[in-house]
């Protein structure tokens, strides 16, 4: 075993003297090392449960004759940084997160991990360090928050940011927000609808890296604490098997996890992940694959911000498997790949049985016959940019409008509440990518602005920054090349006309090419934002969004 390196043999003894130090005994010293990584804290409302379950996955561990460790990981809970200066340092935050956990666990000899996330970066990070250290590793997730409740009607976070653009607009009063404030969010757990947290929590089953129910038991059902149990038995059993997470993550196993996301409807941001997470299992993947996956994949699913249906309702409907059986059934899954329950892909799922076809689409009757993500290019997008092709109004997949070009979120944000923004108008803000920004803000205040204002269905937001899970409308980020680096979004010109063909995957500028050399010529790289401390260093590393904003 990998821990034999800091507890076995006479060289070991004073390694083995702090294992002493810590109360450990014999028995437990001579068993698997496994390494409980908890991202619990008390500032994100997704992880403020994370100690029981971390608890619960140690647990299982002992259960099943390991001895279990907990070891800490940080994570930043991006609707209380939406808006502002911490927003920068969300998506960093996933590299820090991965090297983390590559430190404590190289350190330390652990012989396997159970990673405990829950929240938008924590959980690709951790699958990133998951196939960077390739050790027996499970991830089991805190599950969703229930839906809150306004007057009678089943919210969520999208609902309460949209409700400060209607109140700014005059369309409710402050009584009416205050109590949007108060009851959206009922408890702990990733927020309801499908967002990022439970995009890549139900992806993390998809993929094979979590149990069947890891994306849908609700937090605070008792089921998600048995879930944690049985994650930490099956912790001990990857360990004696030897079943390493790139035996799981292979080529195939990201195509399905893309199938799902397609599925589903997932959030942009599962774009950025997967390509990170490929990145570190050394997974040839790019935006052409993804193209090529959503084009033959049907949307079953219309979660909030999509529609009306939330986490609890998907789960009540089958959840994920239920999901992944309608994929099987129409070959577009690879049925036989390892996972970590020790059986196949179709074995976890062949039981699936639709409860709800009001939250999943039956077979014969989908949303659309491509996929809830679409990917597009074109004179503004050299190298592409994506949108959540399910959460688009029908009237919006095919638009053209004028430039409305903001070099920053709050310049746009400011101008969206002064209604300085009108009916088919294209939002541009930009200078927010990865290293422009840096961090690649989610834009969730404009795009919620918007909705909240009624605007959703006449005006198109395009970024170089990201959306978050919780947008909805024509909302197209990860343009790359970014400004900052001298891509065409940096060239554009408020007036310019704009155009939008979603279902033919095409975003142009419409101006003669002569013009855009002419500006391109002209163009001078703007003072970095940040010259010091982690996002400067940040700043100077990442990579472009479409090879998913890894550190080069």
């Amino acid at each position: 075993m990998r821990s034999d390196n800091v507890k076995r043999g006479p060289e070991r003894r004073p390694n083995r003297s702090l294992f002493y130090a810590l109360g450990y005994t014999d028995e437990e010293l001579d068993r698997p090392l496994i390494g409980v990584v908890s991202a619990f804290s008390e500032i994100v409302p997704g992880h403020a449960h994370l100690d029981k379950l971390a608890q619960a996955a140690k647990d299982g561990v002992r259960m099943a004759g390991g001895m279990p460790v907990l070891v800490p990981a940080i994570g930043v809970c991006d609707g209380i940084a939406m808006g502002h200066r911490g927003m920068k340092y969300s998506l960093p935050s996933r590299e820090l997160i991965c090297d983390s956990i590559e430190t404590m666990a190289e350190a330390h000899g652990f012989d396997g991990l159970v990673l405990v996330p829950n929240c938008d970066k924590i959980v690709p990070a951790m699958l990133m360090a998951a196939a960077r250290l390739n050790i027996p590793s499970i991830v089991v997730s805190g599950g969703p928050m229930l839906a809150g409740r306004q007057k009678g009607r089943k919210v969520s976070l999208s609902q309460m940011f949209e409700a400060v653009g209607s109140y700014k607009a005059g369309m409710i009063d402050e009584e009416e927000l205050d109590d949007y404030t108060k009851h959206t969010c009922p408890g702990c757990g990733s927020c309801a609808g499908m967002y990022t947290a439970n995009s890549m929590n139900c992806l993390s089953e998809a993929i094979g890296m979590a149990l069947p129910g890891n994306g849908t038991i609700p937090a605070v059902y008792a089921a998600r604490t048995q879930l944690a149990k049985q994650a930490g038995m099956k912790a001990v059993e990857l360990v004696e098997k030897h079943i390493c997470p790139r035996d799981i993550m292979v080529p195939q196993a990201f195509e399905n996890a893309l199938a799902v996301d397609m599925a589903l409807g997932c959030s942009t941001n599962s774009v950025l992940h997967l390509l990170a997470i490929a990145n570190e299992a050394g997974v040839p993947m790019d935006l052409e694959t993804i193209n090529r996956i959503s084009a033959k994949t049907p949307n079953y699913c219309h979660l909030a911000p999509a529609g009306p249906t939330h986490m609890e309702d998907l789960y009540e409907a089958g959840g994920v498997q239920t999901v992944m059986k309608q994929l099987a059934q129409q070959g577009l899954l690879h049925q036989e790949l390892k996972t970590v329950t020790g059986k196949t892909v179709w074995e976890n799922v062949k039981d699936g049985r639709n409860r709800d076809h009001n939250a999943i689409r039956p077979m014969d009757n989908p949303y659309s016959r491509t996929g809830g993500i679409a990917v597009l290019w074109g004179n503004m997008a050299k190298d592409g940019c994506v949108v959540k092709r399910s959460a688009v109004a029908e009237e919006m997949l095919v638009h053209e409008g004028p430039a409305r070009v903001f070099d920053g979120e709050e310049a746009a944000i400011s101008a969206i509440y002064e209604g300085k923004i009108n009916p088919g108008d294209v939002v541009v803000i930009r200078y927010e990518g990865p290293k422009g920004g840096p961090g690649m803000r989610e834009m969730l205040n404009p795009t919620s602005a918007l909705a909240g204002m009624g605007l959703d269905k006449s005006v198109a937001l395009i970024t170089d920054g990201r959306f978050s899970g919780a947008s909805r409308g024509a909302s197209i980020g990860h343009v790359s090349p970014e400004a900052a680096e001298g891509g065409e979004i940096a060239l554009v010109q408020e007036g310019d006309r704009i155009g939008i063909d979603i279902p033919a995957g095409r975003l142009n500028v419409l101006i003669e090419e002569e013009e855009w050399k002419k500006r391109k010529a002209a163009w001078k790289a703007p003072e970095p934002k940040e010259t010091s401390g982690w996002l400067g260093r940040y700043a100077r590393l990442v990579s472009s969004a479409n090879t998913g904003a890894v550190l080069k």
